[in-house]
């Protein structure tokens, strides 16, 4: 069974990402094989110390890309975005305290 943390990745650390945290949205990069319902179930589960509740999940996957060097050639890696929106009532998430400012 996967746990919460083979779910998450990492967080999405940009300048739009940090926009959003003033109104509860956080950007997470998830497993492509992950649904909806996982990841709100994880980001509940990672934070549940926090009182996180999640209102609604958006994803977004992007295709790898081909790219040379010379002769050399290989494909980028396909990555997966979750952007995740708390409910009203929720408390933000720790970990992004002090960043949106």
């Amino acid at each position: 069974m996967k746990t919460a943390y083979d779910i998450i990745k990492r967080p999405v650390l940009t300048e739009k990402a940090y926009e959003g945290i003033e109104d509860k949205r956080y950007v997470f990069e998830v497993d492509i094989r992950a649904n909806k319902a996982e990841i709100k179930a994880a980001v509940e589960e990672a934070f549940k110390d926090d009182g996180v509740k999640v209102a609604k999940v958006n994803t977004v996957r992007t295709i790898g890309k081909m790219k040379r060097q010379g002769r050399t050639q290989g494909m980028t890696p396909e990555t997966k975005k979750a952007y995740v929106i708390l409910k009203k009532d929720s408390k933000p998430i720790k970990f992004f305290e002090g960043m949106a400012t």
